[in-house]
């Protein structure tokens, strides 16, 4: 090495330790903390240590796996297996074990990672990462590891919108029901590209809950001539049937407006039941004459069972919840499909996406009432991407008293209050969605579940899991044997004590469980005396205190 090179190289060689030992001091000064955020000069070096130690041969690898339907599904429930307790599922905030971490787990859909290569992604998941949280995922007996690609192609479809795919979503927001460019083309619009889920769909009871039987000759249940608790009708009287699951009622048409008949189907106890909303009961009731055929559906039923409906001229552009009253008008995507020119709740935040359901599932009133003279029992104006709370307000309710929609503690009393629940509930405070339960899109499982009702559950909430419950067993828990009845998550967090048609009731959903004492104190029914109904509830309640892993401040 010459002189000049000398002089260059040693100084520098001095000041990179000198800079170094300075760092480490003030790391070690600082402590080790795993809740500190890395330092930009951490993350720059551990960021290209990883990147250098990808081999070029994976990093040009393709997904072999196609993002279908099927395969998205199953990615999904790897992805809620595998990755949710620490990279969280990215619209609802960062878990705290991911946060915890050292360094932090990254928010899959964030640039850090959209921008590397699939090759790269699955690289990761299969490997992992030395000195981080990141385990390997490979199974060593396998030599085919199709999980790690179907995790490739979930965090891909996690990527967020880009500022363009946005501003196109705000114009399409704004534009929504006003008279612009964007308009409702139709569901039928949306099968050639979206088969699948069409098809899923068109079974569900979104898409059945109003039918013409005229297009539908099975839609009506009963022998209409049975009806012994109102005047009779015909079924060439019947315009629209709404309902098929609980209740079955029958809409005649008198000009432009639908009205109800003053007899409804229990589908249940399969009788004929009088059908009239008394005074006292839904606060439009003393509104409006006591006679049904003074009671048009518009103002009170049509604005949720159909797509756009307009209080002028009381037309829809399609029966039914179709595609477009959860994804906005859809005549630019039909027309160039991207991303950006249609709404998706699921990349919302939990608030908006959760209104997209709760405008229609739940007790309220516009906040702005009467309009044109009518008084309207859903959130006349509000279309996907506003905010609900703009234009609804959930029914109010005064702790301790018995109404018709809340029982004492607040917990609702009848059926259609499944949004006035869940935004009380700590799953909702949590980021939780209606949809991460719930496949409007339709499911072979009870109420469209995304699964089976305890596998579902305990996906967030396994045994020994920080959420609860804090249990080796699902039996210790539950006290009840698995697999029986009183071992079902459900059973407990969301009794059917909710009123839909006499003698028939639909869960509750707030997840709060309800005790013994409350209904004591409170009369609400309780899941232990509901299910042990030769038991009082002073059975129940001594029961529960022989439980040890329960809080004795919790049973009463």
């Amino acid at each position: 090495m010459n002189t000049t090179r000398r002089r260059v190289v040693i100084p520098l060689i001095i000041a990179i330790f000198v800079f170094a030992g300075i760092y480490l001091a003030l790391l070690v000064n600082h402590g080790f903390s795993a809740a500190d955020k890395p330092s930009v000069l951490e993350s720059v070096i551990a960021r290209t240590v990883r990147n250098v130690s990808i081999p070029r041969r994976a990093k040009l690898e393709t997904n072999p796996l196609m993002p279908t339907l099927e395969n998205l599904e199953k990615a999904r429930n790897y992805y809620d297996e595998r990755c949710v307790s620490c990279h969280g599922k990215t619209d609802a905030g960062q878990p705290a074990i991911g946060q915890n971490l050292y360094p932090k787990a990254p928010n899959l859909a964030l640039p850090g990672t959209q921008h590397l290569s699939d090759g790269e992604i699955h690289y990761i998941i299969r490997n992992g990462f030395r000195m981080t949280g990141m385990p390997a995922w490979r199974n060593p007996h396998v030599e085919q590891d199709d999980h790690s690609w179907l995790l490739v192609l979930y965090i891909r479809s996690l990527a967020q919108l880009s500022p363009e795919e946005k501003a196109q979503q705000a114009k399409l927001i704004s534009d929504s029901g006003s008279n612009s460019s964007a308009h409702y083309v139709g569901s039928a619009a949306c099968q050639k590209c979206h088969e699948q889920i069409y098809n899923r769909w068109k079974k569900t009871p979104m898409a059945n809950v109003v039918r013409d039987p005229r297009e539908h000759p099975d839609a009506i249940t009963p022998d209409l001539a049975t009806n012994n608790v109102s005047p009779k009708f015909t079924k060439d009287q019947v315009a629209f049937v709404y309902g098929s699951i609980w209740k079955q009622r029958y809409f005649t048409k008198i000009g432009d407006d639908y009205f109800p008949e003053p007899a409804q189907w229990d589908m249940t106890a399969k009788q004929w039941r009088p059908y009239k909303v008394a005074n006292g009961t839904d606060w439009w009731a003393e509104f409006y004459p006591p006679d049904n055929m003074k009671r048009p559906t518009g103002p009170t039923c049509d604005g949720c069972h159909s797509v756009d409906y307009n209080i002028q001229t009381r037309q829809v552009a399609e029966w039914n919840v179709g595609c477009e009253r959860c994804h906005g008008p859809g005549s630019a995507h039909v027309d160039n499909a991207a991303r950006g020119n249609i709404l998706n709740p699921a990349r919302m935040d939990y608030v908006y996406a959760n209104d997209t359901c709760i405008q229609c599932h739940s007790q309220g009133r516009p906040l702005n009432n009467p309009i044109e003279g009518k008084y309207y029992d859903w959130p006349v104006g509000f279309h996907v991407g506003l905010n609900l709370r703009d234009y609804w307000q959930l029914e109010d309710h005064t702790l301790g008293q018995l109404s018709f929609t809340h029982f004492p503690d607040g917990t609702a009393h009848k059926n259609r209050m499944q949004g006035n629940d869940f935004s009380q509930s700590i799953m909702y405070r949590r980021g939780v969605t209606c949809f991460d339960c719930h496949d409007v899109h339709g499911t072979e499982n009870y109420a469209q579940l995304r699964k089976p009702a305890n596998k579902l559950c305990l996906d967030c909430h396994g045994p020994d899991s920080g959420n609860g419950p804090r249990t080796a067993t699902l039996a210790e828990h539950t006290h009840h044997k698995e697999g029986s009845a009183g071992s079902e998550c459900v059973a407990c967090h969301m009794p059917k004590i909710e009123v839909t048609i006499p003698g028939t009731f639909v869960s509750a959903h707030t997840f709060a469980f309800i005790t013994p004492a409350m209904t004591d104190k409170y009369k609400i029914p309780n899941p232990c005396t509901s299910c042990h109904a030769d038991k009082t509830t002073a059975w129940a309640a001594d029961a529960m205190r022989h439980w040890p892993e329960r809080s004795p401040w919790r049973a009463e």
